[in-house]
């Protein structure tokens, strides 16, 4: 019994000694680390809690990106109008069988000729009218005889009037005999020169002095009133291009204003100058015609397509390249970079483009620096490390 309780006393006793051992050594631990703790706090204090902030400062500034900023300024452009259309010729004069018609005996012109006005282009047969005309003649032969006797009758009337020989009755019949047989002269006269006049038809000829666009007759046909068009002739030459313009871009140009013809298939421009704006739109394709003036040209062919350049006045405003120019779902906007160098979104109205790029018709004065390039990759607020771009 004693020896048991002596055991287990013993036992206890040096089970509590471990405890509280390993409890000081835990002690002493956290201690040791609080005071480590301590000694950085008070070194980062001293020592360098002051340049932290400015290193965290120059680091962001560092890892900034460098964006080309420009400042656009504004200037003074030449609002341009891009279009195409078809090239025809300004008065298109179309020819055809004026008289009776016949067989055609000669065709003097050819499309791509030049004629004058009244230069015979298609004569016609007319052996059956020379013949007309023939007995026409010998009829007023005829007549004026027939007058000549008339005349002579009523002379010898009147002598002998006055002798008693016949009545006043006998020369007023006389007299009427005469006046009948001077109007079929002016009657056979009258027929004669129809029948000359519709000869003379029977030549087709240049109703316009002009360059013939299309030949549609040969030698041998027949022709009549109803064989439509003969030839097609530009009036002295001159041709135009029918530009297609929407509502806005007719509202901008008048007569007067010149133009830049491009044919498809050349390199080369023609200058020319509007003559006509149409009045009306198209419900279909909501656009209207303006018809430009262009001098002859053998590049310049009818049915042809080309493009133009209309000059429809100047303006003054910014100027941007088409890489400053973002578009989102409320439009167009640019970025500007402040004075904090942070980039902040500007909307902006896109007018003409130019060679130089985009006018900018409103949101800038020009002085703002907008953001060049990369403008995609930017958030607003974004921070940034502005490089200036000056415009040559």
């Amino acid at each position: 019994m004693n020896y048991e309780t002596t055991m287990s006393g013993t036992m206890d006793s040096g089970m509590l000694d471990e405890r509280q051992s390993t409890n000081r050594r835990r002690l002493i631990i956290a201690l040791v680390v609080v005071a480590i703790l301590a000694v950085i706090g008070a070194a980062y204090y001293f020592m360098g809690g002051s340049a932290a902030p400015a290193e965290s400062a120059e680091e962001k500034n560092a890892q900034a990106q460098t964006v080309t900023v420009v400042a656009p300024g504004r200037e003074t452009v030449v609002r341009a109008i891009n279009a195409t259309g078809t090239l025809a010729a300004r008065r298109e004069v179309p020819v055809g069988v004026v008289g009776e018609g016949g067989q055609v005996n000669r065709v003097y012109v050819d499309a791509g000729d030049w004629v004058r006005q009244g230069q015979v282009l298609v004569s016609v047969d007319r052996s059956v009218q020379v013949q007309q005309a023939a007995a026409l003649e010998a009829q007023i032969g005829v007549a004026r005889a027939d007058l000549q006797l008339a005349q002579n009758e009523l002379d010898r009337g009147m002598q002998l009037v006055g002798r008693g020989f016949i009545s006043k009755a006998d020369v007023d019949r006389k007299t009427a005999t005469r006046d009948a047989a001077r109007a079929r002269v002016n009657v056979a006269n009258a027929q004669l020169n129809e029948t000359r006049a519709r000869n003379a038809r029977l030549d087709i000829r240049a109703p316009v002095s002009g360059f013939v666009l299309e030949r549609n007759v040969e030698t041998g046909q027949t022709v009549s009133a109803g064989s439509g068009i003969l030839f097609r002739i530009a009036q002295d030459g001159q041709m135009e291009l029918q530009a297609q313009l929407s509502e806005n871009d007719l509202v901008l140009v008048s007569e007067g204003v010149p133009a830049s013809v491009t044919p498809v298939g050349t390199d080369r421009q023609f200058t020319g100058t509007i003559w006509q704006v149409a009045p009306m739109i198209s419900e279909q394709s909501r656009q209207g015609i303006a018809r430009i003036a262009l001098p002859y040209d053998r590049a310049l062919r009818p049915g042809g397509f080309a493009s133009v350049e209309i000059k429809a006045g100047s303006m003054t405003a910014p100027v941007l390249p088409e890489s400053a120019v973002q578009t989102g779902r409320e439009g167009s906007f640019v970025y500007i970079v402040g004075k904090d160098n942070k980039v902040k979104q500007r909307p902006v109205k896109v007018g003409d483009t130019t060679a130089a790029g985009l006018i900018i018709a409103s949101g800038l004065d020009g002085t703002e620096r907008v953001v060049l390039y990369a403008g995609g990759f930017l958030n607003p607020d974004e921070t940034i490390n502005p490089k200036l771009l000056k415009k040559k």
